[in-house]
């Protein structure tokens, strides 16, 4: 279980658009200290939340707060929280350590805050170029560099792996949980599940503006319907499969001719087969991963209303 603080708490909370709920009761909670996937299909209301959040939107009703402050009443927020919602927009004939250079004289932060959160974002060769000739990767670790100016216990990050190539998604996914082991909340929303999987401590998965699913992704993986699959290879087919169907277990037959066999973990297909007396060449256990239970949580449930 996680055990860091319970660094932001959503209670309750909706918002309405006329006939259109895009988020729907929610209630969730985010530890600090760790990294915190936000997950649902296009039109979960995803965004939505994080603005609400970020007191960006009004909800209809419920709360959303940092340490039991909601961010409108933060004394300076910049210090608190660090936020990414899209690509950073910055006037394309100012540099990158320009952009942050103003930043911080509106924040009331040092101007050495802009030349370290370049640093850390791994644009210092580029602190001159202009916005213009960033692309939109360069523009991607700009927008973290500035939510990283005021040095904030919490960050923010909606899509933040957009633009960038294999080796950016690395970086990205080491410089995150770098935050979160010193002690930082990060919550991220992402549509890279396979990085999902490999990033996050936990995660919130959101379906129709509602909750379907929290906690640490190891438990999370294990709520799958029969804790995963066993896949298993045999020269007597249709002897395991009828000792299977005879347990209430269904097999389907592989491109390869294997069996894969749901509801079972691979001592109890092993236990079946060694008392049907039928011989095995292969019985491996198959863990459900983040887009099997992503997928199985969220079918039939339309993102948008």
């Amino acid at each position: 279980m996680p055990t860091g603080s319970e660094e932001i708490v959503v209670s309750n909370l909706t918002k309405h658009y006329k006939a259109l709920r895009a988020v729907d009761n929610l209630s969730f909670i985010v530890h600090s200290g760790r990294v915190t996937g936000f997950l649902g299909p296009n039109g979960a209301g995803k965004t939505t939340t994080l603005r609400m959040i970020l007191g960006l939107v009004t909800p209809t009703s419920g709360t959303a707060t940092f340490a039991g402050v909601r961010y409108v009443d933060l004394d300076q927020p910049i210090r608190h929280v660090g936020a990414v919602l899209e690509a950073s927009s910055a006037h394309k004939g100012r540099s990158g350590i320009n952009h942050l250079r103003m930043i911080c004289a509106a924040a009331g932060l040092p101007r050495q805050a802009a030349d370290e959160a370049l640093a850390r974002v791994g644009l210092t060769p580029a602190a001159k170029r202009k916005f213009k000739g960033y692309s939109l990767g360069m523009k991607q670790r700009l927008g973290i560099a500035a939510a990283l100016l005021g040095n904030p216990r919490v960050l923010i990050l909606d899509e933040p792996a957009n633009g960038l190539d294999p080796e950016g998604i690395r970086w990205l996914r080491d410089l995150l949980k770098a935050l979160a082991a010193e002690g930082r909340t990060v919550l991220v929303s992402s549509h890279l599940l396979s990085e999902m999987q490999q990033l996050a401590d936990d995660v919130v998965i959101i379906a129709a503006g509602q909750l379907v699913r929290q906690g640490p992704v190891g438990e999370v993986l294990g709520s799958m319907t029969g804790g995963g699959q066993v896949r298993v290879r045999t020269p007597q087919t249709a002897a395991l499969t009828a000792a299977l169907a005879a347990e209430q277990l269904s097999a389907t037959t592989l491109p390869d001719e294997a069996l894969l066999v749901s509801g079972a973990d691979a001592a109890r297909v092993g236990h079946i087969a060694f008392t049907a007396g039928v011989e095995l060449h292969e019985l491996t256990g198959e863990r459900a991963d983040l887009e099997q239970v992503f997928l199985q949580l969220t079918a039939g449930k339309a993102g948008i209303r």
